[in-house]
């Protein structure tokens, strides 16, 4: 599986960046697929019942493990990336 990871286009202009690296193909593997969530029904807990979370009908999660984090950016927990991903059968 390749996957590319790119920031979305800015709206506004920024006021500072982040050095970084330039990232381009990643290496990772896929753990795990599901289907979409369905609504807020679930276990007995309600800490996703104040959201509004809805998944594409048509939608897959997958979830996917990079084996060398050092390849993604350091602000990839505080900034919104675009994700492509390319899968490439083994």
């Amino acid at each position: 599986m390749e996957i590319i990871i790119g920031t979305i286009p800015p709206l506004t202009a920024q006021a500072q960046k982040l050095p970084g690296k330039s990232v381009g193909a990643i290496d990772a593997h896929l753990l795990h697929v599901r289907p979409p969530r369905k609504g807020v029904a679930g276990p007995s807990g309600r800490e996703r019942r104040t959201k509004e979370a809805s998944d594409p009908r048509r939608g897959r999660v997958l979830t996917i493990m990079v084996p060398d984090a050092t390849q993604l950016p350091v602000d990839i927990d505080t900034t919104s990336y675009a994700v492509t991903i390319r899968l490439i059968r083994k």
